[in-house]
């Protein structure tokens, strides 16, 4: 179709999704998977900027416990179905937890998240953990989220109670593609996890990996399936396939298969912050032309291998492109 013409419709739907318009599964998505993506990019940026202003809302994760998990998620070196040779270590004392978190808030991140591997904590590590964050909340003025798996209502409220204000709960994928990634637990057991943290007063983070066979249609019922759970926290992450496990020989997404991703995000979950996380190297510039196409967020982190990025040059970046961090206190600075 005419570019001239796919614009004026792009223009159209940006201003009625501006004004409080919401998509629908049963609208036609086929505008936003097939027009011209620079325009694409161009619109969602326009709704990234209208919804999220010039903030930028960074986040950093440090793994508590890593590997040996019982899951069989197919994309993961943690898990113990796979054999990748990954790290195993047991869960970190506070200090290591507490050096970490301390030196990402002096360099200005919002947000600090403990990761742990497994369906959930054994109750030793916990009671450990519920210490962990109650002496963190007391030390640091950053504000605290933890992806500790599968946990029941009592354990979400101690987790708010000790100070915790997020989780993070990846969904994966969509729920029709779901089985195609995991079978050790369903994508209906992700969701009630979403809902008893939820139920707490915790804000919820989360979203899923591109790149694993699935289709953009997958992709496109993925980003319902959040908006469906209000979700205000999107990761997405884009699959660095990884030696030993089922998805070792899955293609590389392509950079203009990501960006059109970021952006249909977007225009599905306008109001969501739409997080760059893993494979942010397969952008160029560090990820900008996300951050250029509706991303409003990262994860960030001098422990990452996976983002090619470090809290210092992210913050270099986000200047240069006259951005601020979300929260007052971590404002730029000359």
């Amino acid at each position: 179709m005419n570019k001239k013409i796919r614009d004026t419709e792009l223009e159209l739907l940006t201003g009625e999704i501006t004004d409080g318009r919401r998509l629908k599964r049963t609208d036609d998505m086929e505008i936003l998977k097939d027009c011209d993506l620079e325009l694409l990019n161009y619109h969602a940026d326009r709704l990234r900027k209208h919804f999220s202003k010039e903030k930028v809302d960074l986040c950093t994760i440090i793994s508590g416990k890593n590997g040996n998990c019982g899951e069989n998620c197919k994309f993961c070196a943690q898990s113990a179905h796979n054999h990748t040779g990954c790290e195993v270590y047991d869960l970190l004392e506070y200090d290591k937890i507490l050096k970490e978190a301390r030196s990402n808030e002096e360099e200005g991140v919002d947000r600090f998240a403990i990761v742990i591997s497994g369906h959930h904590p054994s109750d030793p590590d916990f009671e450990k953990l519920i210490g962990i964050y109650e002496r963190l909340h007391k030390e640091l003025n950053i504000s605290l989220c933890a992806s500790l798996g599968f946990l029941s209502d009592e354990q979400f409220k101690r987790l708010y109670k000790a100070g915790v204000r997020n989780y993070h709960n990846n969904i994966e994928t969509s729920k029709s593609y779901f089985k195609y990634i995991c079978t050790t637990h369903t994508f209906e057991d992700k969701t009630a996890n979403i809902r008893r943290a939820q139920a707490a007063g915790l804000n919820v983070c989360s979203g899923g990996i591109i790149g694993m066979g699935e289709s953009m249609d997958v992709r496109i019922e993925m980003a319902f399936d959040l908006s469906d759970l209000s979700i205000r926290s999107i990761p997405i992450n884009t699959l660095i396939p990884i030696p030993g496990t089922p998805f070792e020989d899955l293609p590389l997404l392509s950079e203009d298969e990501i960006l059109r991703t970021v952006s249909i995000f977007r225009f599905i979950n306008p109001e969501a912050d739409i997080r760059l996380a893993a494979g942010r190297r397969l952008i160029g510039e560090n990820g900008k032309k996300a951050f250029e196409s509706g991303a409003s967020a990262a994860i960030t982190g001098n422990m990452l291998t996976t983002t090619g990025s470090t809290i210092k040059s992210d913050m270099e970046m986000f200047k240069d492109m006259g951005r601020r961090i979300n929260t007052d206190e971590h404002t730029y600075k000359e």
